[in-house]
């Protein structure tokens, strides 16, 4: 199960090889045992390249959530709850991930020798037991669930910006519904064809804008460039774009229709708290992360003045 979970991770069995320091061979015969033991095929191999079977997807998730189990039991019967060691894989937005997160990551190994770091950089929502992953950050209101979230000081406002020169080119931006008159940038992580706005004063309602944008990109960075370089209207977090407003590249509009502001947190699955890397990553990274998102809090309110 290591060897074909190693495989999925580094894309090829050559990799899960050198990942796990066994022959190519020795892997080769490791999956072709799984699949005999399981009684069906669980990739699909080129010279090159592996794919997941149909077979091979349902039983990666359940090998994950194996291993991680294995993981935890190994721990209790070594008597090494305090000792965190091992690898500890952790997933972020890109920009949250590149700019918040990593400093921190990289204090914890300094701090902790004995662990290493996977840091997976995703504009998308991981399934956590799933895909092996220990820890999360998460920019959202969380769904009730068996994760166990542990809620970070900061929240964090979505803003709708555009650069002076495309401002000055388009239709005035007074309300929502105006945004159906421009050119719409959006990201797949903030919805790509409806954004959502506060209910109008003296209405209960949310208000829906429906739209078809005219470049749909799954990198925030990408959406920031085309905005700055005057192609249309986008929706980021404001962390996003605050070194972009004070430089006055772009302008926040439809300041009187922002949504109330999301909780940010770290999650993890339920029972991996016990495992030391992932408590004491968890008991190091809060107070920092804390710090960090409450500057940028106070950054986004200067944005306002």
């Amino acid at each position: 199960m290591k060897v074909f979970v190693a495989a999925l991770d580094e894309g090829s069995l050559a990799g899960a090889g050198r990942r796990l320091r066994r022959s190519p061979a020795a892997v080769s015969r490791a999956i072709a045992f799984l699949e005999r033991h399981v009684g069906a095929e669980l990739l699909h191999r080129t010279t090159r390249t592996i794919k997941l079977s149909d077979a091979g997807e349902r039983y990666a998730s359940a090998c994950r959530r194996v291993l991680l189990d294995l993981e935890e039991a190994d721990l209790c019967a070594a008597s090494e709850r305090s000792a965190p060691r091992g690898t500890l894989t952790i997933t972020a937005p890109p920009i949250s991930g590149e700019e918040i997160l990593r400093p921190v990551i990289d204090a914890y190994l300094d701090a902790y020798p004995a662990v290493s770091v996977n840091l997976i950089l995703l504009d998308r929502y991981s399934n956590l037991v799933e895909e092996g992953i220990d820890i999360a950050l998460r920019v959202a209101e969380l769904p009730d669930s068996s994760m166990v979230a542990v809620r970070i000081g900061g929240d964090v406002k979505r803003v709708i910006v555009a650069s002076p020169r495309y401002l000055a080119e388009h239709p005035r931006i007074a309300e929502p519904a105006d945004l159906l008159k421009h050119r719409i940038i959006t990201t797949t992580h903030f919805g790509h064809d409806a954004w959502i706005f506060p209910p109008a004063t003296g209405s209960s309602i949310a208000r829906s804008i429906h739209f078809k944008p005219r470049l749909v990109v799954n990198s925030v960075r990408a959406a920031l460039a085309s905005a700055v370089d005057g192609h249309g209207v986008t929706r980021l977090y404001t962390y996003h774009v605050a070194e972009r407003v004070q430089e006055g590249s772009l302008k926040i509009v439809l300041r009187n229709a922002e949504n109330l502001p999301l909780p940010v947190h770290l999650i993890t699955p339920q029972g991996r708290m016990s495992v030391p890397k992932v408590r004491a990553f968890v008991d190091f990274a809060v107070p920092r992360l804390r710090a960090e998102f409450a500057r940028l809090s106070a950054e986004a309110d200067a944005l306002r003045t």
